[in-house]
């Protein structure tokens, strides 16, 4: 039995689109990352400067760390150690480096442990080092490979192309959004095409471009619109913007040295990155099943395929609500945490900026993905029942 040869040229006519779309993609990154490229700050070394390195632990000269009650068993203290640097000009020579510990920063080392530390060189040449923390690169490299393992078991070539669609994301925010913000970019206009372009080259990833993948773009991109477009009338309303959001005041001083990062959008900024996964979620999702229906039945009418999107929508409401409020609670469930313990009154407590701050992030991006519902359902009925 002879197999048959795969047939690349019926393949690329098929993929025709998806391959340009792509290739285009990947153009507008390399020449978007060209444009960004160069140091943010001067990076010429002084006579005095401090470097950050690796090393391994080889000898440990004194020990005072010990366990404190009061902290929930959290180590404080001080240890010396020898240290084996493993990178930078000072590779392969041994330290002298403190490690100091408190309960909300530094582990206690042991022999053998890899650490990032702080090497600082004086005009004199002296040298001192201290520990800044213990090295996680490879724990976390390995929970990475963990995680990429169960997604291709679980998820076979489609967890592979959706690990590749994450990568894109992680690229696109770290090294185009980050950089063009620190440069100056108009905050909302750069995180809003960061957006389109995150979800455009992620569903082309998944699925290809066909009519499905095209609804689910076309709904993406009008929920994470609504989302932005409402989170802007409501931070107008309860008078708070991205000045007000906790640890800005980082970025503050940053801006004050001549980094022109703009402060103020980055709170539609954050619901719009916020909201975007859920609203791919449910726009791919209800695309995917229009779709379905229309195969089985293709007589269906646009209207008769919108009431189906509809009904099949309002079953993801409460979830995919759910898990909006429920990451951004999670996320600073600490300091929620801490405000109540304070007992203030309710009227202190709701009317502060922190809770507004959070009340329209988590809002604003439950509507962006509520209302993707049936401007995603309206295009996917209305392209699926076409000719073309």
């Amino acid at each position: 039995m002879r197999l048959r040869k795969p047939d690349f040229s019926e393949w690329f006519r098929k993929e025709k689109w998806s391959v340009l779309l792509l290739v285009f993609a990947a153009a507008v990154f390399l020449i978007a990352q060209t444009m960004l490229s160069g140091e943010t700050g001067s990076t010429e070394k002084g006579e005095e400067y401090a470097e950050y390195e690796t090393g391994t632990v080889t000898e440990i000269i004194s020990d005072t760390t010990w366990q404190d009650e009061t902290a929930d068993n959290a180590w404080r203290g001080e240890q010396t150690l020898v240290m084996e640097v493993t990178s930078g000009q000072y590779k392969g020579d041994s330290l002298l480096v403190n490690n100091y510990i408190g309960p909300l920063y530094g582990v206690p080392l042991e022999k053998g442990d890899s650490a990032s530390i702080i090497i600082n060189t004086y005009s004199n040449k002296e040298v001192k080092a201290t520990v800044y923390e213990y090295n996680r690169i490879e724990p976390l490299i390995g929970i990475l490979l963990v995680f990429f393992a169960i997604t291709i078991l679980v998820g076979g070539k489609t967890g592979l192309r959706s690990f590749i669609a994450l990568t894109v994301t992680v690229l696109c925010l770290f090294r185009l959004l980050i950089p063009a913000l620190l440069k100056g970019a108009p905050t909302l206009p750069a995180v809003f095409l960061t957006c389109l372009y995150i979800a455009i080259v992620s569903f082309t990833i998944l699925g290809g471009v066909h009519r499905k993948t095209v609804c689910a773009m076309l709904g993406t991109a009008a929920g994470t619109a609504i989302a932005m477009i409402f989170g802007m009338i409501a931070q107008s309303f309860a008078r708070v913007d991205g000045l007000r959001i906790a640890d800005v005041e980082p970025l503050l001083q940053l801006r004050q040295t001549g980094i022109p990062v703009g402060l103020k959008g980055l709170l539609s900024a954050g619901i719009l990155i916020a909201s975007l996964g859920a609203v791919m979620d449910v726009a791919m999702s209800l695309s995917s099943s229009l779709e379905e229906v229309h195969s089985a039945n293709g007589q269906l009418t646009v209207r008769e395929l919108f009431r189906s999107g509809m009904n099949i929508g309002r079953d993801m409401v409460g979830t995919m609500t759910n898990t909006l409020i429920l990451a951004f609670i999670g996320s600073s469930f600490t300091l929620i945490l801490y405000l109540f313990s304070l007992g203030l009154p309710a009227n202190e407590l709701f009317t502060s900026a922190y809770v507004s701050v959070e009340a329209i992030s988590s809002i604003a991006s439950s509507i962006g993905m509520i209302l993707a519902i049936p401007l995603t359902a309206l295009i996917s009925a209305s392209l699926l029942s076409g000719k073309h």
